[in-house]
């Protein structure tokens, strides 16, 4: 639309939805909280306008199922869904279209039918962005620098000139203090001289020099050794896999590092203002005969009114230090009293851009502000003080009815609560480390809370970096071309598409609107009832045990029973020695104890192949008879109750059930009344004897996973529907292979993993009362008179390697 076209604002009638009326409007990042709210409004109050939503596919879902399930099932639509009623799905199915684009893709990954459907609407609202404040360099640059630019080549390339209304922000405007006015960059004092183009080629380049620097021979050992610290003792495919993984998350926080960086020396807060900004430039400068107008938000809160009092999607940005503080967690702010925060509604935003897009673009570029901090600042004492009365009249409780202890906030300048936070958390790592290497089991309060509690930590410190940021950008935000729009609207357009900001009443608002729908989104409790009903876990319990699952896996040693293939061997290998053997074979065991360790935690296959060597000459007979004897003396012993329950719930349930254990064939056999099948370890004999030789690689780390799928597989059974049963971090393919992963007496790794990922964890313990051996030796073998003693090379070949 030309502004020879544009509407007359000056008439009395309302002119928004008519001068949209019959228009093709596209919208990216439609998945958003802006296109969210942007994709409501226009629905509802144009009411003869068609849109098309340019989405990016997900890994697993198309683009018409984002838009279903990230976008109309959303809450913005409830007065819509009420007032259509079952129309509902076949309006939206007839004036939403939606085509499968990346803005981060050149060509923005569309096909020639979508390019083209694109491309010919009369109006491109283009909000797609990386909104994260931490992004890496190159994603922010991909993104929301060249995106616009994609966008415009993508309408030039087309041969069509829509109306491409890009969404920016106000922090453009860098650290700068004062009247931050509706211009461009280059036109503002003290503008930086900063090619787009360079800093393109300097972000792509920065990312090249971290990949190689990640592939230095010390950097990819040390990825290596932090792998194992993680994993323990698994096997070398997880390792490799854990190891690749560190090595990519090291270059991506280097990036957000270089972004953080760069940023900061250009004087802006963040890589995603730096980012905007060098957009603004290009598409400034790459525009041609496509009209473009720019809409600059402050920091977008909770909807004013539209389409609910409250309505946000996630915790944006003043949220997660408030419920910080609400729960106690901290109490000082980083930030001083007087500063302002400049924050707007998300309705006013999506109205201020739905009016400009009905305006029409002008002859040139223009630069539309909406912020509140000029005309009706909110600062940050209000802001706090109200935020505190509030939770004063309601105030978070933990979960057994307690309320939080909340304090008086302080205030504080971001560098020394940023110095203080790092030392804490250099605190908490390393007694997170410390307590990984104990040899404790179970979900225990110190490795969850220091878990819960570093992450916690790390959160807030990433919040005090974000405002110590923008605590530094006092800027003015100048809207006098916004206030000019606004002004022009008749009375009816101004009642149905509001954005004047000075009339927010920013106590009421704070109080009755937002901090109402914080705690909601937060979920945390404002009441003093205990929360009832089942626990997680035992909502967990009940799913695991639903007849809708096929199977259910089981570890053996330290998940079923107390006990591992050292006293296993130790049992049988006394059962038929003297006293003075038994002596001089447990003196022998002890010696050998910390190198068997050190093995184990090193490489499990090595180990139990290295171990099981010790059957050689065994007699296949008597150890098998030994072992039947053994299931009472030893295994059952040891045994936890509760594990043993569990198998035969499962089987109660209809599930098949498995035992997969590194522990050899013949101590396990006696165990075969409770499984279904049994996957060990397994050593081959010749002649009557046990070779000590492998006969199969044993299912530890990564082969117990792939036995297990390859069972279930040949038994007709979904992984999905499948539980695990585990106790330690190399167990993690198996447990990650199962739709229902189940951590039993999990060591203090596998505690930590557990608890983030919502894994059900038990704790089973053994029977009290029962015997408590010192040594896990065979009860004497009693001899026969007629022979009057043991073979020899019986008790030798059972009591191991001289």
């Amino acid at each position: 639309m030309s502004a020879d076209h544009a509407p007359d604002f000056g008439r009395k009638q309302a002119v928004i939805a008519e001068a949209l009326t019959g228009k093709r409007i596209a919208i990216t990042g439609a998945t958003g909280f802006l296109g969210t709210a942007l994709t409501e409004r226009l629905l509802r109050s144009v009411p003869d306008c068609e849109l098309v939503a340019l989405v990016r596919p997900g890994r697993r879902t198309d683009v018409n199922r984002r838009i279903q399930r990230e976008v109309l099932r959303n809450d913005a639509f409830d007065r819509l869904r009420e007032a259509w009623g079952d129309d509902f799905d076949e309006i939206c199915a007839r004036r939403i279209t939606v085509v499968s684009g990346d803005v981060s893709v050149d060509g923005l990954g569309l096909s020639d039918d979508d390019r083209e459907t694109f491309c010919s609407c009369d109006v491109i609202i283009h909000s797609a962005a990386t909104v994260s404040f931490d992004s890496p360099l190159d994603a922010s640059i991909e993104i929301n620098l060249l995106g616009p630019n994609r966008v415009l080549d993508a309408c030039q390339q087309a041969g069509v000139s829509p109306h491409v209304i890009a969404v920016s922000t106000c922090y453009v405007a860098g650290n700068r203090r004062g009247s931050a006015a509706e211009v461009f960059l280059a036109d503002t004092p003290f503008s930086l001289d900063v090619d787009w183009r360079s800093e393109v080629s300097a972000a792509r380049r920065t990312r090249a020099d971290l990949d190689a620097s990640s592939r230095s021979p010390n950097r990819l050992r040390r990825f290596h050794r932090d792998a194992r610290e993680e994993l323990g003792p698994a096997g070398l495919p997880m390792l490799a896999a854990k190891t690749e993984q560190l090595r990519r998350e090291w270059v991506d926080a280097e990036m957000v590092t270089a972004g953080r960086s760069r940023a900061a020396s250009l004087g802006w807060p963040d890589v995603y203002t730096y980012s905007k900004a060098l957009g603004e430039q290009a598409l400034v400068e790459l525009h041609g005969d496509v009209p473009i107008s720019i809409v600059r938000p402050s920091i977008i809160e909770s909807a004013l009114a539209e389409p609910a009092p409250g309505w946000i999607r996630g915790f944006r940005m003043a949220e997660p230090l408030i419920v910080s503080f609400a729960k106690g967690e901290l109490d000082t702010f980083p930030g001083y009293p007087e500063g302002v925060i400049d924050i707007i509604p998300v309705d006013m935003v999506a109205a201020a851009i739905i009016a400009v897009a009905a305006r029409g673009p002008s002859r040139a570029p223009e630069i539309f502000q909406v912020a509140s901090g000029a005309v009706n600042p909110l600062r940050f004492k209000v802001l706090l003080d109200t935020a505190m009365r509030w939770f004063e009249d309601h105030p978070v409780y933990d979960s057994k009815g307690h309320p939080t202890a909340s304090t008086q906030w302080r205030y504080a300048g971001s560098s020394g609560l940023e110095e203080q936070l790092e030392r804490v958390m250099t605190v908490f790592n390393t007694a997170e480390k410390v307590v990984n290497r104990l040899p404790m089991r179970g979900r225990n309060d110190l490795t969850v809370r220091l878990a819960q509690r570093r992450a916690s930590l790390e959160q807030i410190l990433g919040y005090v970096q974000l405002y110590g940021a923008y605590g530094k950008c006092e800027a003015l935000y100048g809207i006098d071309r916004t206030l000019e729009l606004w002004d022009s609207l008749p009375e009816a357009d101004q009642e149905r598409f509001g954005f004047d900001p000075r009339v927010v009443d920013w106590p009421h608002y704070i109080a009755e609107v937002h901090l109402p729908t914080v705690v909601i989104q937060a979920r945390v409790k404002t009441t003093p009832q205990p929360r009832t009903g089942p626990s997680r876990n035992q909502r967990l319990r009940t799913a695991v045990l639903d007849p809708a699952r096929h199977f259910a896996a089981f570890d053996l040693e330290n998940t079923l029973i107390a006990s591992n293939v050292v006293e296993s061997y130790a049992w049988l290998a006394t059962r038929r020695l003297d006293n003075p053997q038994r002596v001089r074979f447990a003196l022998r065991t002890l010696a050998e104890t910390p190198g068997l360790w050190r093995r184990d935690r090193h490489d499990r296959t090595d180990f139990l192949r290295y171990f099981y060597r010790r059957y050689k000459g065994a007699p296949v007979g008597q150890l098998d008879a030994d072992a039947a004897e053994m299931l009472s003396h030893l295994i059952l012993t040891k045994a936890f109750p509760a594990g043993l329950r569990r198998v035969r719930e499962h089987r109660a349930a209809g599930h098949r059930t498995v035992l997969i254990t590194g522990a050899l064939e013949l101590a396990v056999r006696p165990l075969a009344p409770l499984f279904d099948h049994i996957i060990a370890a397994r050593i081959d004999s010749a002649n009557g004897r046990y070779t000590g030789e492998m006969i199969d690689v044993p299912p530890t780390g990564e082969v117990r996973a792939q036995m297990m799928v390859e069972w279930a597989e040949a038994e007709g059974f979904e992984l999905a529907q499948g539980v695990a049963y585990a106790d330690a971090a190399s167990d993690m393919p198996m447990l990650e292979a199962v739709g229902y992963p189940v951590a039993v007496n999990p060591e203090t790794r596998l505690v930590t993993i557990a608890d983030k990922r919502g894994w059900l964890c038990e704790n089973w313990t053994r029977s009290s009362g029962g015997p408590r051996p010192l040594l896990p030796f065979a009860p004497p073998y009693r001899i026969r008179a007629s022979t009057g003693r043991l073979d020899r090379r019986t008790r030798v070949a059972t009591g191991g390697p001289r």
